[in-house]
């Protein structure tokens, strides 16, 4: 019986787009503050509500990836990475706290209609701030599919829900203006609160499963079970195909079945190969792999769930 485990590849920092998350949330809590107190409107007051969520987020997400980025050590074996699902959890979290004040902000001035003023430069100063988190929340998604970062891709999304945010309350600030109904600047709150607890919800489910080790996306077994079928022979099969990932880093577990009369030199070698192919497939992976004899019939009951079905 032999066992091993391939090292992880080196990541990327990533802590540089937490900076410039938090910086554009600063930005736009400064410009949609500014559009409030021009205006009035309790839609453009959520709308910078949330944006002072973003920036809470973004700090989170900051130390997280400050966290994620240690390497491995005495305490923690397989590294810091789910430090990042913890991020996603809380910005969610944090979403359902905006949610509420956003609410209930609404329901008194649907109680208390007042008039708006100014509408025409607190639109424009609240576009500008809206440009400016859509251009950040396209660039953090972007870069947190391609380095599997679930905190950049979660502030990326929390971002972007806040731009359809922004546009839902122009929209109806602008028709408040043009049609003069004030309940429907609370209508229009109201609506966005209901829309980003939606995304609130999404997050907290998605960063939950991860941390309960849910197994990799299909794409990425799909591209293992590539690996082991062309390895598979007279001699070799696999079972027991365990997938799971902690941050940015995959982890893969195999047992391999050989002939029991085999050399461990001829098992070893066999070993070798099909982790070198398996961190061509997937970068970034941590690979532990189990030999067994193939004749032996308690090779075939190590798990109750097994990934991979044996040939018949």
């Amino acid at each position: 019986m032999s066992g091993n485990a391939a090292t992880t590849h080196g990541h990327v920092n990533l802590t540089k787009f937490a900076w410039l998350s938090i910086a554009a949330a600063v930005a736009t809590i400064g410009l949609k503050t500014s559009a409030y107190l021009l205006t009035g409107s309790v839609g453009l007051l959520s709308d910078a509500a949330e944006s002072v969520v973003n920036l809470i987020a973004a700090i989170i997400a900051l130390a997280a990836l400050t966290v994620a980025a240690r390497p491995a050590d005495a305490s923690h074996h397989y590294g810091h990475g789910k430090a990042e699902y913890l991020s996603a959890g809380i910005e969610g979290l944090m979403i359902f706290v905006a949610a509420a004040f956003i609410i209930v902000s609404a329901v008194q001035r649907l109680i208390h209609p007042q008039e708006l003023e100014s509408l025409g430069i607190g639109l424009a100063v609240s576009m500008v701030a809206t440009a400016i988190n859509g251009a950040v929340g396209v660039l953090l998604i972007r870069v947190g599919r391609q380095h599997r970062s679930a905190t950049l891709k979660a502030d990326g999304q929390h971002l972007m829900t806040d731009v359809w945010t922004s546009i839902g309350v122009l929209v109806g600030v602008t028709l408040v203006a043009i049609t003069g109904w004030l309940p429907l600047d609370s209508i229009v709150a109201i609506a966005v609160a209901i829309n980003i607890l939606v995304m609130g919800t999404r997050l907290v489910i998605h960063s939950t499963s991860s941390l309960l080790d849910a197994a990799l996306p299909s794409s990425d077994v799909d591209l293992v079970m590539g690996v082991l079928d062309r390895h598979r022979s007279d001699d070799v099969d696999f079972h027991g195909l365990q997938t799971r990932a902690s941050g940015r880093t995959r982890f893969v577990s195999v047992h391999v079945l050989v002939p029991g009369a085999w050399s461990v030199q001829q098992a070893h070698d066999v070993v070798e190969v099909v982790e070198a192919d398996l961190r061509t497939a997937l970068d970034g992976v941590h690979i532990t792999t189990h030999v067994e004899p193939c004749e032996d019939e308690r090779s075939y009951e190590d798990y109750t769930y097994d990934g991979i079905a044996p040939r018949s």
